[in-house]
């Protein structure tokens, strides 16, 4: 079955758009310490359907054990206002914040869920998953 996008009559950015330069990595004091749980929520995301450029609303929940850094949240935020218009399916969301997350930040452990509104009687989480120990995403 072929996906054909719907015609929409303003533009639908790719993912290839979101940059990660906009990324702060800032320096975690007690990395040697105690090990610190980090969760961070953003309520107001949006991104759209990659097929009919309709809104996608939902909150995007970050959970992670910092490594030697730890994200700076203004640039956290401009990061993510980045998917505004950018068409993407909640599963490849979830999985290119983590991988990018991680490319930043090498921590620990990180998940990064998506919770979204409900669209047509259906509601819609997806997480994804990342374990330093284990060097799998």
């Amino acid at each position: 079955m072929e996906n054909k996008p719907y015609p929409v009559p303003y533009t639908i950015d790719k993912p290839e758009a979101v940059r990660t330069d906009p990324l702060d990595p800032i320096p975690y004091a007690y990395q040697n310490r105690r090990s610190l749980d980090i969760v961070i929520e953003q309520p107001e995301f949006t991104s759209v359907c990659p097929m009919t450029g309709l809104p996608d609303f939902g909150t995007v929940i970050i959970r992670y054990q910092p490594g030697a850094t730890i994200v700076e949240l203004k640039s956290l935020k401009y990061y993510l206002l980045q998917y505004r218009n950018v068409g993407i399916f909640y599963e490849h969301l979830v999985n290119r914040i983590l991988e990018d997350l991680v490319s930043a930040l090498s921590p620990r452990r990180m998940t990064v869920e998506g919770r979204f509104t409900s669209r047509g009687g259906i509601t819609s989480r997806a997480t994804a998953h990342y374990d330093a120990e284990s060097n799998a995403p």
